[in-house]
């Protein structure tokens, strides 16, 4: 990673199941090795973000079911060996979910947990509303940022943060760093909401 006098914080709010947050993240993973970037991980839950809200498919109200396990699990593990254990931990699910296609069973889990050199056993947190508490409190300071109407991933940069960015393929190398300079001079101006356009591809997560 370059190095430098100052580098620059940027807190990553993930769902584990969201294959654009995914992408996103490697992207984030990408940059660290060509900007003076380091990564804050953190966690936000696409089900919590959904509550309430009824025009939802049936097929994507099964999907946020399956979605509470991976969170909490990740709530449990950075409780008992703090949040520095996110980062390793996202990249081990998202391996295995997104990219060598496992179901987020909790055998699933358990094997990432593994992967990431953490206890298997915090899979059972998936099943626990133990944990939720945790889960809200860091959900809500992503959308304290952003508001509601977004997704995941939430990027933040000395305090102002934006949904996205979404983009696929993953950017690579000097590509990812440039991507990196254009949402950090986003950052610095006053009342910038959004940039889009419809997306037409579905995720290249690897």
């Amino acid at each position: 990673m370059p190095t430098s006098e100052t580098s620059t914080t940027v807190d990553f709010w993930f769902d584990p199941l969201c294959p654009w947050a995914w992408i996103t993240s490697r992207w984030m993973h990408e940059v660290t090795g060509v900007r003076p970037v380091t990564p804050r991980w953190r966690v936000m839950s696409l089900a919590v973000l959904n509550e309430g809200r009824e025009n939802l498919s049936a097929d994507y109200r099964e999907f946020l079911r399956g979605a509470w396990a991976p969170v909490r699990v990740c709530v449990a593990a950075a409780r008992a060996k703090g949040d520095e254990v996110l980062g390793p931990l996202y990249t081990a699910i998202g391996n295995r979910v997104h990219v060598q296609r496992e179901p987020a069973t909790e055998e699933t889990l358990r094997a990432a947990l593994a992967d990431a050199g953490l206890d298997p056993d915090l899979a059972t947190a998936g099943e626990s509303t133990d944990f939720d508490e945790e889960l809200r409190a860091s959900h809500a300071k992503a959308m304290e940022l952003v508001g509601t109407d977004v997704g995941t991933p939430v990027v933040g940069i000395d305090g102002v943060a934006f949904f996205g960015p979404v983009v696929t393929p993953i950017p690579r190398g000097e590509a990812a760093g440039r991507l990196f300079d254009a949402v950090r001079l986003l950052v610095d101006v006053d009342g910038f909401y959004e940039l889009k356009r419809s997306r037409d591809r579905k995720p290249q997560v690897a």
